[in-house]
């Protein structure tokens, strides 16, 4: 599944190169409105499907999907494949099955530099700041619609967190033979002859690495249920 908190950004404009990180999204801003790099690219929209997880009916559309490939570094534009559209479809009902439950609870409202620093963590994800505005122009992304986007993708990563971080624990047995069955052998046998580090030095490593583990467990399970409760049709293949 995908990190919706798994949502990576990459941007920086050559003439800029020299810009501190701070003031990236001054940089991006810039982009989108002097620097028409493009024409946008013309987008026959349809409707794809509805996802109706009983909170209400939500649209999916052919522009939601290459706007959600537009956001994935390395992958085709022109000429979409099948496998890629299908992909994105997949990815996006369950981003509004987790939506409609976040938005269930109120309190789980991003603040505007929360957008700001997400947008720039994705537009770092791309090879520059020019590849990166190229992508949203020759696809219709406006500035305004990229922020609502990342807006929804925040409200669903603090619904995760908030729904499964806080209630995750990992005992001690757990870490203890994570290390004896996983982590020693792991390390014996891509380092050969090297010396493999006490318990005590990698505790905190490998608690983490089984709460994001229960975690993603946790979270297919609800989606696996949320798939079997909710409405899904499906309009018009792609």
């Amino acid at each position: 599944m995908e990190k919706f908190g798994a949502l990576t950004f990459r941007v920086f404009l050559c003439a800029f190169a020299p810009l501190r990180e701070k003031s990236l999204f001054i940089a991006i801003a810039l982009l989108f409105l002097f620097a028409p790099l493009c024409s946008a690219q013309q987008v026959v929209d349809k409707m794809v499907a509805t996802v109706n997880a009983g909170v209400r009916t939500d649209l999916i559309t052919y522009s939601d999907l290459i706007w959600q490939l537009a956001l994935q570094p390395h992958t085709l534009l022109d000429n979409p494949r099948s496998e890629d559209l299908n992909g994105a479809l997949r990815l996006l009902i369950d981003q509004r099955l987790i939506l409609q439950e976040a938005e269930k609870i109120p309190t789980i409202v991003p603040k505007p530099k929360e957008v700001s620093d997400a947008r720039d963590e994705l537009a770092r994800n791309f090879a520059s700041p020019l590849e990166f505005q190229q992508r949203l122009q020759r696809v219709g992304l406006t500035s305004e619609k990229l922020d609502e986007i990342i807006e929804q993708r925040l409200k669903m990563e603090k619904y995760l967190d908030f729904r499964f971080r806080n209630f995750v624990v990992i005992s001690q047995k757990e870490i203890a033979d994570y290390y004896r069955d996983v982590y020693t052998p792991r390390v014996k046998a891509r380092l050969p002859g090297r010396i493999v580090p006490p318990l005590e030095q990698v505790r905190d490593e490998i608690e983490k690495t089984l709460m994001e583990a229960k975690i993603e467990s946790d979270t297919d399970a609800f989606l696996d249920t949320a798939r079997e409760r909710a409405e899904v049709v499906m309009l018009n293949p792609v």
